[in-house]
């Protein structure tokens, strides 16, 4: 896995560009801490950490197809988990550093908002040997209909 995937670079821009004030009036604040803040929602507490209803989640600041239900996996990590994004380009990746460890961020490639980070080679079951665990308030589900 690279710092920027194969999806788009985080150095391109976002798609959409709103200022901080537009963002807040778009977003409660919590949604605000995390997906603008690169904030954390507290383990096993998110809306879709357990749920099982097929659909698409989009980015809750943008809209955008980020991933898919088909691709949500049980890590019992305390968020969701998907070992792959809906398309290659819907997220960038890249390098963070803080908190004293190595990891990758995963941002929405079309608002460049925080969704939560990705690991692989953790040995779980998936097709990619990844873990995108991404951050329940940074997604909202639509449910596939019927």
């Amino acid at each position: 896995m690279t710092a920027t995937g194969s999806g788009p670079d985080a150095r391109q821009g976002p798609k959409l560009v709103l200022s901080d004030d537009e963002w807040r009036r778009r977003l409660d604040p919590q949604e605000f801490e995390v997906l603008r803040r690169a904030g954390t929602e507290r383990p096993f507490t998110g809306e879709y950490t357990d749920t099982k209803t097929e659909g698409v989640y989009q980015c809750r600041a943008c809209g955008a197809e980020l991933f898919r239900s088909t691709e949500k996996f049980e890590s019992h990590c305390g968020w969701p988990s998907f070992f792959d994004p809906a398309d290659s380009d819907a997220v960038i990746l890249r390098p963070d550093d803080s908190l004293g460890m190595r990891r990758v961020e995963v941002l929405c490639a079309n608002c460049h908002s925080h969704l939560g980070h990705v690991f692989e080679g953790e040995g779980y079951p998936t097709p990619t040997d990844q873990r995108y665990c991404i951050n329940s308030i940074s997604l909202r589900l639509v449910p596939s209909q019927t």
